[in-house]
This record gives C-alpha cells, sequence and structure tokens, in this order.
C-alpha cells in the first residue's frame, strides 16, 4: 500500500476537494488534459476506456493543464461544458492544475518522482497518462501519443471482477 499517494488530494472541477483515499483499491489513469490540443481526441478513448472497466475498478481522472501551449484556457465551467459537449465526458476531472515547475500539484511532483519519463521528471506535454495500481503504486508512464485502446493490457491484470 503506497501511503504517500493516498494522503494526497485534489480539488474535482466542481470545486469540491477529492482526497485520492475515496479510490483505494481502484485502478487509476491520470490524465494531464487540454480542449484544445491534436490528442484531445483522447478523451473518446478514455471515456470508452472508463465505461467499459469502470464496474471492474477502473478510475480515470482528467487534470486540465494550460502549461502547453496555451491548450486549456478556458475556466472550470468552460472545460466542464466542452468535455460533456463534445465527449460525454463521466470520469472525474480535476480543477486546472501545473503539472511542471515550482506550483506544480503535489499529485503530479509524486507522479514524477515516482515515474521518471524521457524528459526525467517533467512532463512533455497534455495527454500523459500514469497508471496507478489498486494499493496505490504507481505502475506505468505513458506517452501523449499513446492511445487509451493501447493502455487496455496494461489496465486488465490490475483490474478486480468483484469491484
Amino acid at each position: 500500500m503506497n501511503k504517500d499517494f493516498y494522503q494526497l488530494s485534489m480539488d474535482g472541477i466542481n470545486g469540491r476537494p477529492i482526497p485520492l483515499a475515496d479510490f483505494k483499491g481502484k485502478t487509476i489513469l491520470i490524465v494531464n488534459t487540454a480542449s484544445k490540443c491534436g490528442f484531445t481526441s483522447q478523451y473518446k478513448g478514455l471515456e470508452k476506456l472508463y465505461q467499459e472497466h469502470k464496474d471492474n475498478g477502473l478510475v480515470v481522472i482528467g487534470f486540465p493543464c494550460d502549461q502547453f501551449g496555451h491548450q486549456e484556457p478556458g475556466s472550470s465551467e468552460e472545460i466542464q461544458t466542452f468535455c460533456n459537449d463534445n465527449y460525454d465526458i463521466t470520469f472525474p476531472m480535476s480543477q486546472k492544475i501545473n503539472v511542471n515547475g515550482s506550483d506544480t500539484h503535489p499529485l503530479y511532483k509524486f507522479l514524477k518522482k515516482e515515474l521518471k519519463g524521457f524528459l526525467g521528471g517533467r512532463i512533455k506535454w497534455n495527454f500523459t497518462k500514469f497508471l496507478i495500481g489498486p494499493d496505490g503504486t504507481p505502475i506505468k508512464r505513458f506517452s501523449p501519443k499513446t492511445k487509451p485502446s493501447e493502455i487496455v493490457s496494461y489496465i486488465k491484470p490490475l483490474l478486480s471482477e468483484n469491484n
């Protein structure tokens, strides 16, 4: 059990705090998202992944971020409307955060320390994905180019038919 992960929290897109401990026992896919990115269409695959596997313990969490090419300029309300209107997103979303720099969200500080990527600890671009096991252990980091459908083989062994 990775207690460090479960001590972290996020602010939901509606502004309410959500402790990550609420997801204990779930397999989690964390993604920094943007509405005006070349990878934005991955929202469709992320939602499909969530719908197909949520009953077996998968949670996808989107973290909007405006640090890459100003591709997420909107307010929380605008982001939520965009996601609902264009992709019927039902998985949890956070308020806009920073994933790099001095005001990096604590969750991303943790993730980058645990799973260094191609650029060391930095996040390269929107739609970088982190897979977290049901015990809170970071399992694997995926590049923005990795499509959600390509992650299924990593997710399935972590899911439980009983969740």
